[in-house]
């Protein structure tokens, strides 16, 4: 490994493209008090992260036990670029894959999730059981339940949805407004491709899902059929 592609020429780097301004109007992510919130546009830390997208595993870690909530943005976007590379083994497939469940704890924020969940997690588990999606659906850890449907996102894209109804379901009653909106994004991402099931599911739950997951999932019903479901919620 060159020795420039290591966690700390990577903070060296994101260091130097803080911002103020940009601190102000990212301080919404920090995931506690304890997240450092530097001040970088997340375009220049994905762009960063492209030219770092060959880093080992060993050093990503590091960049994720940063309190720098950039510097995790880093570490899951260079999964994330691993993940997606049609030239990325299967074996460090697996090692990705193992990484994002080994340090979920850093992985606590939505942002982190939805940069990384989709291809590090759902792209690994597409061919392979998917046991491990159901148990961190039922996790007490909100970004664990929402690694569990954003996942999902994957095998939508790869024309399945089972499961993403399948853990809608076990996420229907959550009280976390952003598994509310989560599970309403994938919902209606799945009925995209498959308009029946999506129907199914809201005849079964539009009258009890929180407001804000129904509002996502019917968003791409025609007026009428929208209409319908959301007097279902009002009554």
């Amino acid at each position: 490994m060159p020795a420039k592609l290591n966690a700390d020429e990577f903070l060296n780097k994101l260091k130097a493209l803080r911002s103020t301004a940009a601190a102000k109007s990212h301080s919404h992510l920090a995931a506690d008090d304890d997240d450092v919130i530097l001040g970088v546009r997340m375009g220049q830390v994905f762009a960063l992260a492209k030219e770092f997208m060959d880093m080992q595993l060993d050093e990503v870690e590091k960049l994720l036990e940063s309190p720098i909530h950039e510097a995790r943005v880093g570490a899951v976007s260079i999964m994330d670029f691993q993940a997606r590379s049609k030239k990325t083994a299967e074996a460090r497939r697996k090692e990705l894959f193992d990484l994002y469940i080994k340090r979920h704890d850093r992985i606590n924020t939505w942002d982190l999730v939805d940069r990384s969940a989709p291809h590090v997690v759902g792209g690994y588990l597409f061919d392979k059981p998917r046991k491990i999606l159901y148990k961190l659906a039922r996790s007490k850890k909100m970004p664990e339940r929402r690694t569990a449907i954003v996942s999902t996102g994957y095998f939508i894209r790869q024309g399945e949805v089972d499961d993403t109804f399948k853990i809608a379901e076990i996420l229907i009653d959550d009280e976390h407004d952003l598994i509310h909106k989560a599970t309403g994004w994938m919902l209606r991402a799945a009925g995209d491709v498959d308009r029946r099931n999506l129907l199914a599911f809201l005849d079964s739950h539009a009258a009890s899902m929180p407001r804000v997951t129904l509002r996502y999932a019917t968003e791409h019903l025609d007026k009428n059929q929208r209409t319908v479901y959301l007097s279902m919620k009002r009554g």
